[in-house]
């Protein structure tokens, strides 16, 4: 079993950055895809970036392409959502999941394990 557990959300003005970490318990943190999701008040949960095991292969949202950008360092167990030129419409709480041997698939139900989430307000 996994543990997933999201840190680095906050309060940031429209134009800013922020950097979302997701920190995974196990020895096999290597083994799984990650991926990145939101979801804000009264809307379901979206994809945002997911990368993938074994390639580091990435893959992102319309919305955060150019903006985004997710990583992983095996060695700490730990993935990362780098967030620049932040916009309201990004507001949201953010969740980090995982699938071992996964594909870069975009929803929700493709992911085994998922994090509490961190809460990302943009200020206009």
């Amino acid at each position: 079993q996994v543990q997933l557990v999201e840190s680095g959300g906050g309060l940031v003005q429209a134009g800013g950055s922020l950097r979302l970490s997701c920190a995974a318990s196990g020895r096999t943190f290597s083994r799984y895809t990650m991926g990145w999701f939101r979801q804000a008040p009264g809307k379901e949960r979206e994809f945002v970036s997911a990368i993938r095991w074994g390639t580091d292969m990435t893959r992102y949202a319309d919305s955060g392409k150019g903006r985004f950008t997710i990583s992983r360092d095996n060695a700490k167990n730990t993935v990362y959502l780098q967030m620049n030129n932040l916009k309201p419409e990004d507001t949201a709480a953010y969740y980090c999941a995982a699938r071992q041997f996964g594909l870069l698939r975009v929803a929700t139900s493709e992911y085994e394990h998922w994090g509490q989430g961190t809460q990302v307000t943009v200020s206009s």
